[in-house]
């Protein structure tokens, strides 16, 4: 039988996401799963996916509560150009209130051990769920998103989560990503048109000005080294 490493790393060799999201969903046991946050990347990815009616790959997104109204919006527009599900999930209702109940609706400007909290219940754990029994994991991760990134391949092993994550889009350039996105027609958030590069929770999330770095709009209030959610390692 061919390892799971074996049969990824034969990706390389392909050359577009549509050969490579095919080879996966046709060649890999075991559960693999997508997970959409419908920033522009990840909508490059579900057109690949959704277009070519992939079966076994499983769509998911973290609805955390704080989204932008905008984000439903692709939400929904993108589940009804492919008759597609995209499944939700959710931060564990107990430990959400007790967390607001104890620190305010919006303690994470306060402090980036509150902020972290925040992102653990409303993102980690839900992941974590969503992420169970996997095999390959699908990320949006391009390079070029921040410094931390850039040493990221195409596939790697995610020691802590005891899985593979395949970036199909670590080489992309923002302008590559929405070169697709036009030739393709896929609905994306309009908030990127109004300077927001990476969306993530609302009250999280401001649009960057020009010559900024691609994650000044997120946790602007943090120094630049602090700025992960726990989703990724990097």
């Amino acid at each position: 039988m061919i390892k799971l490493e074996d049969i990824l790393n034969k990706i390389t060799d392909l050359k577009t996401i549509e050969e490579k999201l095919a080879y996966i969903d046709l060649n890999v046991e075991g559960k693999i799963v997508f997970s959409t946050s419908f920033g522009f990347e990840d909508q490059v990815i579900s057109h690949a996916i959704f277009s070519q009616k992939l079966q076994n790959i499983e769509t998911f997104t973290l609805d955390t509560g704080r989204v932008f109204p905008e984000t439903y919006t692709t939400w929904n527009k993108t589940e009804l150009k492919y008759q597609q599900k995209i499944k939700p999930y959710y931060p564990p209702t107990t430990e959400l209130e007790n967390f607001i109940e104890e620190n305010g609706i919006n303690p994470f400007y306060d402090s980036v051990e509150l902020r972290k909290q925040c992102c653990f219940i409303r993102k980690v754990i839900p992941l974590n769920r969503a992420l169970e029994g996997a095999s390959v994991w699908i990320t949006g991760l391009r390079a070029e998103q921040s410094n931390n990134r850039n040493d990221m391949h195409e596939i790697e092993w995610d020691e802590s989560k005891k899985l593979f994550k395949f970036n199909p889009l670590i080489n992309f350039t923002k302008e590559d990503c929405f070169a697709y996105l036009k030739e393709n027609r896929v609905p994306y958030n309009p908030l990127h048109d109004k300077g927001f590069i990476s969306i993530g929770c609302a009250p999280c999330t401001r649009a960057i000005q020009e010559g900024e770095d691609f994650r000044a709009g997120r946790w602007w209030w943090e120094d630049e080294t602090k700025k992960e959610c726990g989703l990724h390692a990097k």
